[in-house]
């Protein structure tokens, strides 16, 4: 089986290969913006003719948004407007190149409902305080060295890794493993470089190859099993936000920088920014590090893994419940449980968004009405069921299991979700595969997509 891999180490560089980093992250800004200012140019004058009523073959003609496009408008211009190209490796251009036209076919794709998902703006232009440095290397002498302790870039030559880069050299050496592309950005303070690599593993098999399990997350505990395991939620932010609002005022009791009257900043207060910078980063890093151990654990162990699809978007509008959410990291729980139950030997299931996994009794299937956020225990009146809430909805989520077909595609048989009574409103009716109402299509959706519903009024 070949998979793509990212290996990531940190660098340390010396004064000159950081500004050589510095110069080549600087260089796709400015290739990205220019780029952004000629497609706007072009779009603003061809909307003023139309208003004059010139005719469409008439019209200034219209720059191509793609990235060979773009890239043959940039290498005709960038003499006059980049006399210093040739300092540069060619890489550094292409890249924001390519990030302009990803992003111009988002906003695109999504202005015609090609794309799912919330609306895409217009791009932006990136600005050189605010945005993250980073180029991306495709193309050249890109490889890691045989000490283990050195990698080497186009242009940027030999440079120093701050960790032992034996994981990904044993496999380049055993010719198991193919670097794609190599990329450098900078993250609280420290440069990495990530490099793509594609891996040939042999086919795996989870531990428990016909065990299910349900993954409900929230904020009292990260995840709630339904085997009945409960992963405490370590809070990171909250108990680094003291140091933060300490590094926070620090830096705001120092003289920044001042658009409107040119002043720069200063050495402390830079000194400042980092240390902050460096302290959200320690936040970021033991959160992903708990992220991935936990769904590393259930991919590797459990044969089918069932979790949800929460809005999260819709969820951090809650004010009093905003960080906590933020911080425990919901959809990057589904995010790496996608790519690491395939190669694993698993399977993963995302449960509808609307499905009721709160309020359905996992004992008998009767589904509430109403569930308040404060109702930590689940009491069924049918069945007289009573246990955890949360432990309640993993339960639920495992059973859907039963319903996908062995491909993954969807229910097999409509389940449950009409069997709760209530006095009027809508109820949510499963259908069966096929039977779609007039002017609709039966099919059912495919892995991961939203389960299509009929909404009946209730007798």
């Amino acid at each position: 089986m070949k998979t793509i891999q990212a290996y990531r180490f940190a660098l340390d560089l010396n004064p000159a290969q950081e500004r050589a980093v510095y110069a080549h992250a600087g260089a796709a800004r400015v290739a990205h913006n220019w780029a952004l200012a000629r497609v706007k140019a072009v779009m603003d004058q061809r909307a003023a003719e139309r208003t004059y009523g010139v005719p469409d073959e008439q019209l200034t003609p219209s720059l191509s948004w793609s990235l060979a496009g773009l890239r043959k408008a940039w290498n005709a211009a960038k003499p006059d407007v980049a006399p210093w190209w040739p300092e540069v490796s060619k890489e550094a251009f292409n890249t924001g190149l390519d990030a302009l036209a990803r992003a111009l076919k988002n906003w695109a794709d999504s202005r015609s409902e090609k794309r799912k998902g919330r609306p895409v703006g217009f791009p932006r232009y990136k600005s050189r305080r605010r945005t993250t440095p980073s180029v991306r290397f495709t193309t050249g002498a890109i490889r890691v060295e045989r000490d283990r302790k050195h990698v080497v870039l186009p242009r940027l030559g030999r440079l120093k890794v701050h960790e032992s880069t034996r994981k990904l050299a044993r496999r380049v050496e055993a010719d198991t493993a193919r670097i794609m592309s190599a990329t450098l950005r900078r993250d609280g303070g420290r440069w990495y470089v990530a490099f793509c690599v594609e891996v040939e593993r042999p086919d795996r098999t989870p531990a428990r190859p016909e065990s299910v399990v349900g993954v409900d997350v929230g904020v009292r505990h990260l995840a709630v099993l339904s085997t009945g395991d409960l992963v405490p939620n370590p809070r990171h932010l909250t108990d680094a936000q003291r140091r933060l609002r300490t590094l926070a005022r620090a830096v705001s009791r120092k003289t920044g920088p001042d658009r409107r009257t040119g002043q720069r900043p200063s050495r402390r207060w830079r000194r400042a920014c980092t240390r902050l910078s460096r302290a959200h980063a320690r936040v970021a890093n033991l959160r992903r590090d708990g992220l991935h151990k936990l769904t590393t654990r259930l991919a590797t162990t459990h044969g089918t893994v069932v979790v949800e699809d929460p809005n999260v978007a819709e969820m951090l509008t809650n004010r009093r419940l905003a960080r906590h959410i933020a911080d425990a990291g919901f959809a990057e729980i589904r995010r790496q449980l996608a790519y690491k139950t395939t190669p694993n030997g698993g399977k993963l299931i995302t449960a509808d968004r609307w499905y009721p996994s709160s309020k359905t009794c996992s004992g008998c299937g009767t589904v509430k009405t109403k569930l308040a956020l404060s109702e930590r225990e689940y009491e069924c009146g049918t069945c007289g069921l009573t246990l955890n809430r949360d432990l309640n909805a993993a339960r639920n989520l495992a059973a859907l299991a039963a319903q996908t077909t062995t491909a993954g595609s969807g229910p097999v048989a409509a389940r449950g979700a009409d069997r709760k009574t209530r006095a009027r409103g809508q109820v949510a009716e499963k259908r069966e595969p096929g039977t779609a109402p007039a002017g609709k299509t039966g099919t059912v959706p495919s892995q991961g997509g939203t389960t299509d519903r009929a909404l009946t009024k209730a007798h």
